[in-house]
């Protein structure tokens, strides 16, 4: 493609593409004034647009006039990217018939399964497995289809995905799992799917923290719920803190009574030396201090 500016026609192909009008786009392509092809600044082709879109008709006529599928825009991103993302199952059949690339990742390393599950769209997220998308690829980040399912909250893509060989233990560059993450998030019902699946509980990020503190610290007490049954460390994190702690500077009252029915100690330390009942009370969450001196007393009193 020459890289002169764009033509009065090859902008109407563009709006016929975006707009969906398939009329339109057979006669400006019937005119044989314009490249099936022509691309905007962005790289953008028609193909794209009609499939950001949704436009099946259009898609369809742009493949039998020779749209090339496997042209990206200058973010990477191609037709199927942008089909998947939007949820379009029809058009991302279309174009994986007509041999779009399953796999191609933009600049940042996001792949059509990736913006799929990001989004939620299950039926997609299957055509796209099925079609033999890489259930383990990864952004630049190295967050993977996995990571962002647990991390929206989706809950049968994340099933789905585990079932097609997901590791549930895939690490961000930060060093969180989908566990981590989906802790952080507040989804129970995520985090016991990974739970039963294999994910260590006491994977941490690399600043120590892990899913129990995370879920502590934002009060997600069903989490905390979750994570309590597979024994997670109650002691000290890498981080110098504990989920006490944590639950206890927030004034998470609920948390804290989870955690010091797990076997707690609210005598324990954090790296400043302040106890967790101190920390709620320098805080001035006096509910949750009263409680936990309580529960101090009751320790010493043994």
């Amino acid at each position: 493609m020459s890289s002169k500016k764009e033509s009065l026609s090859d902008a109407q192909l563009h709006l016929a593409a975006m707009n969906g009008d398939v009329r339109l786009l057979k006669r400006i392509l019937d005119s044989g004034k314009v490249h099936v092809d022509c691309k905007d600044k962005d790289g953008t082709t028609p193909l794209i647009l009609a499939s950001a879109y949704g436009h099946y008709d259009c898609v369809k006529e742009l493949l039998e006039q020779g749209a090339d599928p496997t042209l990206k825009r200058v973010t990477g991103t191609t037709a199927l990217f942008f089909g998947a993302q939007g949820g379009f199952l029809e058009v991302v059949k279309v174009l994986l018939e007509n041999n779009a690339p399953v796999d191609t990742s933009s600049v940042d390393g996001g792949s059509p399964l990736f913006v799929a599950c990001q989004c939620g769209h299950m039926d997609v997220v299957k055509e796209l497995v099925e079609n033999g998308a890489k259930v383990n690829t990864h952004m630049k980040d190295k967050a993977t289809p996995l990571f962002i399912a647990a991390q929206n909250g989706h809950y049968k893509i994340l099933v789905y995905l585990l079932a097609q060989g997901a590791e549930p233990d895939s690490r961000r560059t930060d060093g969180a799992t989908p566990l981590w993450i989906s802790a952080q998030m507040g989804h129970d019902h995520i985090v016991a799917q990974l739970l039963k699946s294999g994910a260590r509980v006491d994977a941490a990020r690399h600043d120590g923290a892990t899913a129990l503190f995370k879920a502590a610290h934002k009060g997600h007490s069903a989490v905390v719920g979750e994570l309590i049954k597979y024994k997670p460390s109650l002691g000290l994190l890498p981080n110098g803190e504990s989920a006490l702690h944590a639950a206890a500077l927030f004034g998470h009252l609920t948390v804290c009574k989870q955690l010091i029915s797990a076997g707690a100690d609210p005598t324990l330390k954090n790296q400043d030396n302040a106890t967790s009942c101190q920390l709620a009370a320098d805080h001035k969450h006096n509910i949750v201090s009263d409680y936990l001196k309580n529960c101090v007393n009751r320790t010493t009193h043994k």
